[in-house]
């Protein structure tokens, strides 16, 4: 049996422990609010909010705090939440060498490579350092693990005071992808959906797609954006790049559709306009694997496909048909697989369309 003095060393070893747990969220929490307090006029101020964890992990997140001449919204604009997606990663990069704080109205939160960790280790999906998805985490925990405590740290001080959230994100390592840029129509905050509906229609954006909002206030909210639309907050995604290398092209779009919402936030005065021909999408359904194999397909994404089309199949490692993936609707592929290992489970398709409400 356990002597008083070692229950007493062991209940003491516990406070502490716990009390280490919140002096080091409560630093991290001083150290945002005292830079985004600062109300200086047209100034820039780059920190790094420092994380470890019990299983010996350690990272940072940076953020750039940009003041503008005038008082405004706070808009912020995150990206390499998973750090393998590049062409959001150097576009926020040359934004950052762009912004003007004499033209700038409000302030913009930019967090430039939110999984540093994962862009390091060029790991797709995951922290490498605790297998975990950064933008299935939120809200996150305060005493989880690094990645569970990076997604706290977002939720409770940088989506608490944006009034606009835009989430970067592009095709990760193995996936193709139509670019777009996506809303949740969320009928219970009808002048945030409206806000985040016209926002996408600036954007310059071709393709605009919305998703149904079903989830409670006290589900987890799991993707970044999704956590800002539970939080209150006007929200938005661009998904624009792909197959984990930078294409120029796709650098310029999103720089493009952040410009141009900022213009229609009359934030900042250097957009281009809507696209002429919007594309709307609002059903999207999901080819899902049920296998491991080896992937195969014509398609690319953007191609139209028709209900019953046989959109690819898998192998084993001697080249027998495992299974067959048909399109269930007649859509357009919005992302896929497009490299051929395939596991169960992995998404090999999203299919969308639009149907009138």
């Amino acid at each position: 049996p356990m002597t008083n003095n070692l229950l007493k060393t062991m209940k003491y070893l516990y406070i502490l422990f716990f009390i280490g747990i919140g002096t080091q969220f409560t630093f991290a929490q001083n150290t945002f609010q005292e830079a985004f307090s600062s109300r200086n006029k047209s100034t820039k101020k780059n920190i790094r909010i420092q994380f470890s964890d019990d299983f010996g992990n350690t990272g940072n997140l940076p953020i750039s705090i940009i003041n503008g001449k005038t008082q405004g919204p706070v808009f912020t604009i995150i990206s390499g939440v998973h750090g393998y997606e590049y062409p959001p990663i150097i576009a926020t990069q040359e934004i950052l060498k762009e912004i003007d704080t004499e033209k700038l109205k409000g302030t913009l939160i930019v967090v430039p490579i939110a999984n540093l960790a994962s862009f390091y280790a060029r790991s797709p999906f995951v922290n490498p350092q605790d297998q975990k998805n950064l933008n299935n985490a939120f809200p996150g925990k305060k005493n989880g693990s690094i990645t569970e405590k990076i997604a706290a740290f977002i939720t409770s001080n940088i989506i608490a005071v944006s009034d606009v959230f835009l989430d970067i994100h592009g095709g990760d390592a193995p996936e193709d992808l139509l670019p777009f840029i996506c809303y949740y129509d969320n009928q219970k905050k009808p002048k945030k959906t409206a806000l985040a509906k016209k926002l996408a229609e600036n954007s310059g954006f071709e393709y605009i797609i919305s998703y149904p909002y079903t989830i409670s206030e006290a589900d987890p909210a799991k993707y970044a954006f999704k956590q800002a639309v539970q939080d209150g907050k006007t929200a938005l995604s661009i998904e624009c790049g792909k197959l984990g290398n930078v294409q120029h092209e796709n650098v310029k779009l999103i720089k493009r559709g952040v410009y141009n919402i900022l213009e229609t936030m009359g934030m900042y005065f250097n957009g281009t306009g809507a696209h002429k021909n919007i594309i709307y999408g609002n059903n999207q359904i999901y080819i899902k694997a049920k296998v491991n194999g080896i992937f195969y397909s014509d398609y690319k994404a953007g191609d139209l496909v028709k209900k019953n089309d046989i959109l690819g199949h898998t192998t084993d490692e001697f080249g027998d048909i495992l299974e067959e993936y048909k399109s269930t609707k007649d859509g357009i592929i919005l992302y896929m697989l497009s490299t051929p290992p395939i596991n169960n489970k992995d998404t090999v398709m999203c299919i969308s369309s639009y149907e009138e409400e």
